[in-house]
């Protein structure tokens, strides 16, 4: 993993000129380092990511369009644009577009830990049950 280098990710770029689909939603990586990861996503009406905790690293997301529904420790609440969502690790959440409209947000983790490495290795996955099993071996453990 390389230090963060000073610059500006261009709108439409990503790093390296990857792009992850994952689970129905599309993920461009803006900026990474060791001690961080951060990207643009894009979740099309129902898509979802099932509950699960990420158990080395916090996580955020600044919402930019749209409304999630989140399962957030056990607790249901919601994010639309404007608000951040913190995220600290071991703490379960899923999260929902239960909406007719996309949503469109930044996530970031910290430190960026294997999840560069998972969202590569289940980018395309279409089935959700690998991504389970490969999520577990990269820090992600997604809860029944």
């Amino acid at each position: 993993m390389t230090m963060l280098q000073a610059g500006v990710t261009k709108s439409g770029s990503s790093v390296e000129g990857v792009v992850w689909h994952i689970l129905g939603q599309t993920y461009v990586p803006k900026s990474v380092c060791e001690s961080s990861l951060s990207w643009h996503a894009t979740f099309p009406p129902g898509t979802f990511v099932p509950p699960h905790i990420h158990t080395t690293q916090e996580e955020f997301i600044y919402m930019l369009e749209g409304r999630f529904d989140l399962l957030l420790d056990g607790k249901e609440v919601v994010a639309e644009a404007g608000d951040l969502i913190c995220l600290p690790r071991n703490v379960p959440h899923g999260i929902f577009n239960k909406t007719q409209q996309p949503v469109k947000c930044l996530f970031w983790v910290s430190p960026t830990a294997k999840l560069w490495d998972l969202f590569t290795r289940i980018d395309g996955v279409g089935d959700p049950a690998e991504v389970v099993r490969l999520a577990a071996s990269h820090e992600v453990e997604f809860l029944p």
